[in-house]
């Protein structure tokens, strides 16, 4: 087993020194979000108790509220049983990968629509492609600043915010739908369980009409504006949604040093 990376000690003078600069403006964030009545609830699920706690101390002063697993197997249960709206998950879980968990609550219909949020301690390019194709929507690596991880944060649930302006709209491909009020999809019918990424992906894709989108547009779309990828990632991404579409996944075209585009129809062989 590989061995983890010892604790990061420097997370808690750096960020508490951070809270504590941002204090008033978390304390306003807090307050709007109670009045508005959205507090949304993070699972975080991490064996380093240290990094938990500062996690949930932040997490609670930005005005989320949060619940708490330090094993893989509690993190399920806890992920099941509470229908979080978000899951930061570490990687290297001593007893159940985090990337079993993740491939785990993607298999479970209540909770497949649930954004996750990867910490991983590996900036190898290759991790961070295996968190995304088991349904990771975004990962941070370790060591990483509070700051920049609230702003993923943030960014996921504006993502999850998006409704469209036209009530009930339903964007389809071939025998794909997307739902864009309820953000659920169905491949002939059958519920699919695109990520909250994927699924803003697929409807750029279908919405530019087959105009190609470049990977800048599509980031840009999908992670929403201050969130920086590479290129990779979107590559990952768009693999995932091609195996999940089946024969449909066709319609999603490559166009080489550019981007992507989605064509309703397919040319003749």
């Amino acid at each position: 087993m590989v061995p983890k990376n010892p604790p990061h000690r420097s997370f808690d003078g750096k960020a508490r020194q951070g809270h504590r600069d941002r204090e008033t403006e978390g304390e306003h964030m807090a307050a709007a979000r109670e009045e508005r009545g959205d507090k949304k609830l993070v699972l975080i699920v991490e064996d380093e108790r240290d990094l938990a706690e500062l996690l949930e101390y932040n997490l609670k002063g930005n005005g989320y509220r949060t619940a708490v697993a330090h094993t893989g197997p509690d993190g399920l249960s806890k992920a099941r049983a509470l229908t979080p709206d978000l899951v930061l998950l570490d990687l290297m879980l001593p007893d159940l990968p985090g990337t079993e968990v993740a491939r785990q609550i993607r298999a479970d219909a209540n909770v497949a629509h649930v954004p996750i949020i990867m910490l991983t301690a590996k900036a190898d390019e290759v991790d961070q492609v295996v968190g995304l194709t088991v349904g990771a929507d975004d990962y941070v690596t370790k060591p990483f600043s509070i700051k920049v991880l609230m702003a993923r944060v943030e960014a996921v649930f504006r993502r999850s915010g998006r409704s469209s302006t036209d009530g009930d709209r339903v964007l389809r491909l071939g025998g794909v739908a997307l739902d864009l009020e309820t953000h659920e999809a169905t491949l002939e019918g059958e519920a699919t369980p695109f990520t909250l990424t994927e699924f803003r992906l697929l409807s750029a894709l279908i919405e530019a009409d087959g105009k190609v989108l470049s990977r800048s547009a599509l980031m840009n779309h999908a992670m929403g504006p201050g969130v920086t990828v590479t290129e990779r990632t979107i590559d990952v991404h768009i693999t995932s949604i091609r195996r999940k579409m089946g024969d449909w996944g066709k319609h999603i075209k490559t166009v080489r040093g550019v981007g992507y585009r989605a064509v309703q129809e397919l040319a003749p062989a």
